[in-house]
């Protein structure tokens, strides 16, 4: 059979859940318990991880402490730690624990900047040309996400142009490395893969991250649109945690484990191991104390449920 699709060989995942997906929890966990995340996390076989953020604690009180779990951690050689910042008070703590890359973050919505920051996003900006500076002379690296890209739930769909601009800004910044942010899971395949397939061709120098909630189911679907337009950068949490403070209706992330999952099965490697990070969703759960959106937990792998009829098929 012919395939007129080509794929891609090999997808990094960014794990965000120790920020994204920890941020919205009524829990808020012990740097003991973020820990134990986090060491699941690389024992599974994640390259990138977001630990936290370094804002306001009476703004986001579960990334209080992130500076004390930076402390606590253990960097494990060719494991990329990176943190979201807000503003050059947030990359000067980063750089006193030792976190060597950050992510600077504003909407594409001038309706959801306006509603949160009574600012525009280019004038939200403007104070990034003090953060990059302070990491250029710092050894630091810095990439930046443009949340509600796709769609805002003040605004309704969000205009390409909106999005051009701010990808225009990061770059006067010398940012490269970007991410475009589905903030409350307004995304649809077809939207994705158009805005995808643009902004690979008309940004090459641009290394482009893909960013889904799975609010309303369509996160998956999301992410094969968007790898069939070029991009092969994802972030999940684990167990399918998250949403965000500042934007009405963002329920959680999609589940690492669910994209690796279906990765696997389409035979695209993550270089991360299913079965352990099945346990570090486990383990979230159990810290959270709640069922989370994780559909491999709740139906298992395929290939379980293949092994469990061949074993079946021999007995009989």
């Amino acid at each position: 059979m012919e395939n007129s699709v080509t794929w891609p060989k090999q997808v990094t995942i960014c794990e965000v859940g120790l920020r994204d997906g920890l941020q919205n929890e009524k829990t808020l966990l012990s740097v003991d318990d973020k820990l134990r995340l986090l060491n699941s996390v690389v024992a599974s076989g994640v390259k990138v991880i977001e630990i936290g953020s370094f804002v306001h604690p009476k703004a986001v009180p579960a990334m209080a402490e992130t500076d004390k779990l930076v402390a606590a951690m253990q960097k494990v050689p060719g494991v990329e730690y990176r943190a979201l910042v807000p503003n050059l008070k947030g990359v000067e703590r980063a750089f006193q624990c030792g976190i060597k890359k950050v992510k600077l973050t504003v909407s594409a919505s001038e309706a959801h900047c306006i509603n949160n920051f009574n600012k525009t996003p280019l004038e939200m900006m403007e104070g990034f040309t003090k953060c990059v500076d302070f990491v250029r002379k710092n050894g630091m690296e810095v990439s930046g996400a443009i949340s509600t890209s796709f769609g805002c739930p003040f605004q309704g769909k969000v205009p390409v142009e909106q999005v051009e601009r701010v990808v225009d800004r990061f770059l006067n910044l010398g940012i490269t490395e970007l991410s475009l942010s589905d903030t409350t899971g307004m995304a649809n395949p077809r939207q994705v893969y158009e805005l995808g397939s643009y902004m690979v061709k008309r940004y090459p120098q641009v290394r482009w991250v893909m960013h889904f909630h799975n609010t309303r189911d369509m996160a998956l679907a999301n992410i094969v649109a968007a790898m069939q337009a070029g991009i092969t950068v994802f972030d999940g949490a684990f167990a399918g945690l998250g949403g965000c403070p500042f934007a009405p209706g963002a329920s959680g992330n999609v589940a690492t484990e669910d994209v690796i999952h279906m990765l696997h099965e389409m035979g695209i490697d993550t270089g991360i191991d299913l079965l352990k990070a099945m346990d570090t969703a486990r383990l979230t759960q159990r810290l959270v104390g709640h069922e989370t959106d994780s559909a491999v937990l709740r139906a298992g792998r395929c290939e379980d449920l293949t092994k469990e009829k061949a074993k079946k098929q021999k007995l009989a």
